[in-house]
């Protein structure tokens, strides 16, 4: 079976995108980011908020490359950038003060992609 890779043509366009930058600023995070959103759905990063409140500090800047669930609390104040987030972890994350982000903001924020971690 021949693989054809994201049926949304958003995201889609959004892996063409960061591949692009990958290769201009020599920023390896997204591309790394691309490969894991050209997953099949079925394989695609779920994370629940408990995992992000274990795994960062306040002040991070965090990508999520699929969907944020509202499973936990989050008492840090991070930037997160996700495609994709539940109505429940938006307003967790909106109650703590965190910053929230499209990917395709962020690769602009940050093309070089210093300082940013992926959590899968």
């Amino acid at each position: 079976m021949r693989r054809t890779g994201p049926t949304n043509i958003m995201l889609r366009k959004l892996v063409r995108e960061l591949e692009r930058v990958s290769k201009n600023y020599n920023a390896p995070v997204w591309g790394y980011v691309a490969e894991l959103l050209s997953r099949p759905s079925r394989k695609r990063v779920a994370v629940n908020l408990s995992r992000l409140n274990r795994y960062v500090k306040d002040g991070d800047v965090v990508v999520v490359p699929g969907k944020v669930l509202g499973m936990g609390d989050l008492d840090k104040k991070i930037t997160l950038a996700v495609v994709s987030i539940s109505l429940n972890a938006f307003g967790k994350v909106k109650a703590s003060g965190s910053r929230l982000v499209h990917i395709k903001d962020l690769i602009y924020e940050k093309p070089e992609g210093s300082g940013v971690k992926v959590i899968t």
